[in-house]
């Protein structure tokens, strides 16, 4: 079901000028129907091929077309029905075995036949290969709450929906085909056809020239496996249609007025749209994204599995900070790698935590607007998700239940039952950090000067009361540092040969040498939350060599 959108005149208004990119793309919307106006509702629409398990960028799709579906609604004050059709392109050939599935084997005698008519590798629970995945793509898609409509193409085939397009594309063949002939080479001109028969002695899906195309029965002529040649009807999902003119054919058959794809289909867009035209549609306003890279900068497939799924980053971290992840910078490529996560879940807390104090302007900015659609819970969380992980460091907490004893030593009156999206918080904390930061950690030993600092800052710390701020605390790191000449900056902003400033160098030491990270958090913040006694106690331990024995 739709969220209800708020709509005032001056978010409104706002939103007509919004440089935000899904108000970008929503006004080529809403200029598209005051030039051709539509009686029925305006349909956004995302593909998905199950040859493997759904990904994050598939969910990235689905994430992103409801953002400008908002965006849409807010610009035409929620009066323009919109309907978002998931299509899976399931009944496909399965081309290659993929790599995650259980036994290769098992599935090598269905190489070719549609996914829905593959068994299911996995579970048996499902009827087919293909009914597995959108499953499991339904799972994902329910589990955020997304308003869509789930459409297959072997139920859209086989029910006879698209019977009046396929029967168009056989009345204009020539017309496909000279779209489609210049954009192959000569040994794939003489065997192309825009319609792939589905081979009644074996099931498979088949490439092969047409020997006749017969508009007026609506009927093709092939030769099958066997070689003898057959004709049959074009409907009814006897065929289905190539991956480039299905894209226009689905688009003339559904009225899809809006579609976003990678930019690996960049330069394919004008065949689809041509295609679409030839069969008596109007081409989509589309949406060319960037394509999601995994830790070796290669791009993410289903087949692979390269690349995180969504529940993997659900382990780690919130939807929220996963939506955030795809609303920022879609037209730059992005790594997709589990170093992303701490960023994102710390960056949509900020987002949150700002809104309200916003101005409708900054609102529309914002991306809380866009993941929530316009309303964004009250969140508290004075605790950052990576200073929570550094204190799953120091604590050895394997249990977030643990943190809270020093969580409720920084902010008293929270609890798990006050400040629900903190719990959570420290949960992913927790577990992130053991799967991901643990087995990173490299410690080293002071040396000389290292030693005679961190022993300063120690008795420092002890001079402190125990209710000291957090901005003592790092006065105090401060003030420790520019007494050791290895760390003044006289090149720092203010500083003067009576009081220079501290290097970076400084804070990379007590990482390195407290935490065993090259980067930490605030030290002053995290001292206080940790304890000043505790602090004091990790230096003495940090100088003593325990953590190089660990």
């Amino acid at each position: 079901m739709l969220p209800a959108l708020t709509i005032t005149p001056a978010l409104a208004e706002a939103a007509r000028v919004s440089t935000a990119w899904p108000f970008e793309e929503a006004r080529k919307l809403v200029a598209r129907l005051e030039k051709a106006p539509k009686a029925g509702p305006v349909i956004f629409e995302t593909g998905y091929g199950p040859s493997g398990l759904p990904h994050i960028g598939t969910f990235g799709e689905v994430a992103r077309t409801t953002m400008v579906r908002n965006a849409f609604r807010l610009l035409t004050d929620d009066a323009v029905p919109t309907r978002l059709i998931c299509f899976s392109d399931d009944m496909d050939g399965m081309r290659k075995i993929p790599d995650n599935v259980p036994d290769r084997a098992f599935l090598e005698p269905y190489l070719q036949k549609p996914l829905t008519a593959v068994p299911d590798p996995w579970t048996n629970e499902f009827p087919s290969f293909g009914d597995h995945n959108n499953a499991m793509l339904r799972r994902f898609l329910d589990q955020f709450g997304f308003d869509y409509e789930f459409a297959s193409a072997t139920e859209y085939y086989r029910s006879g929906r698209f019977d009046d397009v396929l029967l168009r594309a056989v009345e204009r063949y020539d017309a496909i085909m000279a779209v489609m002939l210049p954009t192959l080479g000569a040994e794939r001109q003489a065997t192309y056809s825009p319609f792939l028969p589905i081979s009644p002695i074996s099931g498979r899906v088949l490439y092969v020239p047409m020997k006749e195309v017969n508009p007026r029965d609506g009927t093709i002529t092939f030769a099958d496996e066997d070689g003898r040649d057959v004709t049959m009807p074009v409907t009814g999902g006897r065929t289905k249609l190539q991956w480039k003119p299905d894209f226009g054919m689905r688009w003339a058959a559904l009225g899809v007025d809006f579609e976003m794809f990678g930019k690996d289909h960049q330069t394919n867009a004008p065949i689809y749209d041509r295609i679409c035209e030839i069969l008596g549609g109007q081409a989509p306003e589309h949406f060319v994204y960037e394509l999601f890279l995994d830790q070796d900068g290669q791009k993410i497939s289903k087949s692979k599995g390269n690349g995180l799924t969504i529940d993997e980053w659900l382990t780690y971290a919130s939807p929220e900070s996963l939506s955030l992840f795809m609303y920022q910078n879609p037209r730059s490529a992005k790594r997709l790698h589990f170093d992303v996560i701490p960023r994102n879940a710390d960056d949509y807390l900020t987002f949150v935590e700002k809104y309200p104090v916003q101005d409708e302007k900054a609102r529309l900015m914002n991306p809380a607007w866009h993941i929530h659609a316009g309303a964004p819970p009250k969140v508290e969380v004075p605790i950052s998700f990576s200073m929570l992980m550094n204190l799953v460091s120091v604590s050895n907490a394997h249990e977030k239940s643990v943190l809270w004893g020093f969580i409720r030593r920084y902010a008293p009156d929270a609890s798990p039952d006050k400040n629900p999206k903190l719990d959570e918080l420290a949960g992913y904390a927790v577990q992130y950090f053991h799967a991901f930061v643990r087995p990173t950690k490299v410690y080293r030993a002071a040396d000389d000067v290292e030693r005679e600092a961190l022993q300063a800052l120690a008795a420092k710390l002890m001079e402190l009361p125990k209710d000291a701020s957090a901005e003592d605390v790092q006065a105090a790191v401060y003030d420790v540092g520019r007494a050791v000449p290895r760390y003044q900056d006289l090149k720092a902003k203010g500083a003067t040969p009576e009081k220079p400033g501290v290097s970076s160098e400084w804070f990379g030491a007590i990482y390195q040498i407290l935490l065993g990270q090259e980067k930490g958090p605030r030290f002053g913040s995290f001292a206080v939350l940790y304890g000043l006694a505790e602090t004091r106690a990790l230096i003495g331990k940090a100088l003593a060599g325990e953590f190089l024995k660990a």
